[in-house]
């Protein structure tokens, strides 16, 4: 064989073999389970949720498991209660298969190759069961008024029991719950009368209450209207008095004022007065000194007169001469008194 055909024959093996390789990977859709069975390492299977698993060919094959919820409609009839009264009790339960891993293993181990039908089929002999054994141990009352706890106690019973099998309890509605007896129905009447007797007595209090309120609420406006007149007159008082004391006030500081100011005209006028009257005095003593002065003056020059006067009367009586100006001199003297003693002062 030619090197070319057994290239060729190598290259249709190698791809033949690695399409066969990848079409053994297997995804995993979200809303499904891939279950692995045969040859998977000592377990019965293995559940992968998510992802994707290569599956050998020949020692090991490959199912899904659908994780769409299954709505199962449980009408539960003639159940009997903790007080042996048969009450119907309608319900809708909402299952699914748990993705858990042990409950994963458990549904491949249970419900691999189940149609949803049967599914549900086999659920629905579970749910019924353990309905009839919550409702045995519960009172009407109980089951009726208390909802809550009714519905947790079956989540916790059925969850259980579904558990066992792979599923899971995603939701359970209760409706209507009925007896034949008509227990539940004289409940209801009772407690629309205590409900009704209830609400008269409540309305009944709060009218009282609201006449009470409606009194005393009239109470406190009269109150506050005569706290309001009140405090106006006493703030229009106040006011007044205020006012009055402002005015006494105005003229007390004016009568204050206009004394401080005759006392202080009075006080400028004496203080002027004073000044004035000094000055006078200062001046009249200025004009005494200055005429003591004067005459003081006119004596000395008197008494040099006088005494020239002799020494001239001594010189005349040994000089002739001066004895005949003498004379005209005294001439001048009674024609020009001013002037004798300027000629007296020019002889000396």
């Amino acid at each position: 064989m030619s090197p070319i055909i057994l290239i060729i024959v190598a290259a249709i093996v190698l791809f033949v073999t690695i399409s066969a390789l990848v079409s053994r990977y297997k995804r995993c859709p979200s809303d499904k389970i891939l279950v692995i069975y045969g040859r998977t390492g000592g377990t019965s299977a293995k559940c992968v949720h998510g992802g994707g698993a290569f599956i050998w060919p020949v020692i090991q094959d490959f199912a899904f498991l659908d994780l769409k919820p299954l709505s199962i409609e449980a009408n539960l009839t003639n159940a009997l209660s903790r007080q042996n009264i048969r009450v119907d009790v309608p319900c809708r339960f909402t299952i699914a298969i748990s993705t858990e891993a042990d409950s994963m293993n458990t549904a491949a181990e249970r419900l691999l190759g189940l149609t949803s039908e049967q599914i549900q089929e086999l659920a629905k002999d579970i749910l019924f069961g353990q309905l009839r054994l919550v409702i045995a141990t519960m009172t009407i009352e109980e089951i009726n008024s208390d909802r809550d706890k009714f519905l947790d106690n079956i989540s916790k019973n059925v969850d259980s029991e579904l558990k066992k099998i792979g599923l899971k309890l995603i939701n359970v509605n209760v409706t209507d719950i009925k007896d034949e007896s008509g227990y539940i129905e004289a409940l209801g009447k009772e407690a629309a009368a205590k409900a009704i007797n209830e609400a008269k007595i409540s309305v009944a209090e709060q009218e009282k209450i609201g006449e009470t309120g409606k009194a005393i609420a009239d109470r406190e406006k009269d109150t506050q209207i005569a706290e309001t007149h009140r405090d106006r007159d006493v703030k229009i008082a106040i006011t007044q008095k205020d006012k009055e004391i402002s005015i006494a006030t105005a003229v007390k500081d004016e009568t204050i004022g206009k004394a401080e100011a005759d006392r202080d005209t009075r006080v400028k006028t004496s203080e002027a007065n004073a000044i004035a009257i000094k000055g006078e005095n200062e001046a009249k003593i200025a004009i005494a000194n200055s005429e003591a002065l004067r005459r003081e003056k006119e004596a000395e020059s008197l008494r040099i007169a006088i005494t020239a006067e002799k020494f001239n009367k001594q010189k005349l009586w040994k000089n002739p001469m001066l004895q005949s100006k003498k004379q005209n001199l005294h001439v001048q003297k009674e024609s020009a008194p001013h002037r004798s003693l300027i000629l007296l002062f020019l002889l000396k």
